[in-house]
This record gives structure tokens, sequence and C-alpha cells, in this order.
């Protein structure tokens, strides 16, 4: 499958945004340099596509009420507020461009999923550092005998969370005829929303609308 990748930043332009979410060797040198931007002006829309699709032969979409949260390797649903907010507005986005959305258990060209990833991940590393206590040694205390005496230790753990939504759109239409077994289904479009997290409905309005926007041939007709 060939896939076609478009990013785009709330306000910023790209390489701004870019620098913004890999650029930790910057804000060493200056912690905040975030500190003044707006939660408008951090997202970052990442939507993909196979170019080998052409979205007009689909005419239904399928799309539950409750979205996916995805956990690590484990899965569940939910429905909250913010969740049915972006389930309405993405259901409403397909229905403007031309899909109709059918009722659960009927048939359908499209699957969609909303899916909310709360990924959290722990590692040990070792401290470079830990010599210190006792690199001088010969009992001098420290650092030349001055009763500094720093302790480190020689592994420490870490967690990293990964948080953002992404809305996903599988081929159903054209799915494998399997007998016994679960078909892989094509993953045919995918929108990832990230930066600051979205905590309000005005948020996933704007959001639901950006990934739209620079989404033109997501469309029922040609």
């Amino acid at each position: 499958m060939k896939m076609h990748q478009q990013v785009k930043p709330g306000k910023w332009s790209l390489w701004a945004a870019l620098l913004l979410l890999v650029g930790g060797g910057l804000t060493a040198c200056r912690e905040n340099a975030i500190n003044d931007l707006s939660p408008a002006d951090s997202p970052v829309y990442i939507t993909n596509y196979d170019r080998t699709v052409n979205f007009s032969q689909y005419k239904t979409f399928s799309l539950p009420d409750s979205v996916v949260i995805e956990s690590n390797d484990s899965y569940a649903m939910a429905q909250t507020d913010i969740s049915s907010r972006f389930v309405t507005n993405i259901a409403n986005g397909l229905t403007a461009k031309g899909f109709r959305r059918v009722t659960k258990g009927d048939s359908a060209d499209l699957g969609v999923a909303v899916i909310r990833v709360n990924n959290q991940y722990t590692g040990i590393a070792s401290n470079p550092y830990s010599y210190y206590s006792s690199y001088w040694g010969g009992g001098l205390g420290g650092y030349g005998g001055y009763g500094y005496s720093p302790y480190y230790p020689s592994y420490y753990t870490y967690q990293v969370t990964d948080q953002y939504w992404e809305v996903q759109i599988v081929d159903l239409k054209n799915r494998p005829i399997t007998t016994g077994t679960q078909p892989q289904l094509n993953v045919i479009y995918d929108a990832t929303i990230r930066g600051t997290d979205i905590t309000d409905q005005q948020a996933v309005d704007t959001a639901v609308t950006a990934i739209f926007n620079q989404s033109p041939y997501l469309k029922a007709t040609e």
C-alpha cells in the first residue's frame, strides 16, 4: 500500500512544529520556549492515505458511538462527552463529503474508528555519573576532601507517556473473503492529532475541521 502523508500544524509552519516535537535538545538552553503558546498554537495534524484508492467507489460507512481506548497492548471501549463529540463531528464530516452512515450491524463500504491512544512505557537506563561517589577514592571525602560526597545510583527507571487521538478508515467493501480466520483489513486513511491534549469540545471541533480540510480527496463523488 502506497501511503501519502500530509502534516499540518495548527498555526505554525511545518518546520516550527517539527522542532517543537523533536527539538528536546533546544529546550535545554531555553526551558520556557513554549510557555507563551496557546493550546490552539500547538496541535499537529498528520493525515495519511492510500494513493491507489479512489474514494468515490465507497458510499457508506459504519462508525460506532464509542471510541477505542488503546493502552499499550490492551483495548477497551469508552464514551465520554469529548469522545462523543469526536464521533459526531467525524460522522458529520464524512456525511458532508457524500458518504452515508449506516446503523450498527448493517453492511458498509467503510469502517471508521476513533481511537484514543494512551500508551505508557517504562525502562531502565544506566547513570553515566554514578562513578562520582568513588572516583577520587583514598578517603578524600568526595571532591578533594571538601565534605561533598554526592550519591548517584548506577541505574534508574523512567516512564514515557504517549497520548494522542487517531481516526482510521478501513476498506470493508473489498475485504478478503476467508473461512475460519479473521480477515486482514486494509487501512486506507489515517489521521493523527498530536500536541496539546484535547480537553474541551471546541478543541474537538477545531481538530476535526483541520483534518478534513487537509483531506480533499476523502469524498464519495468525483
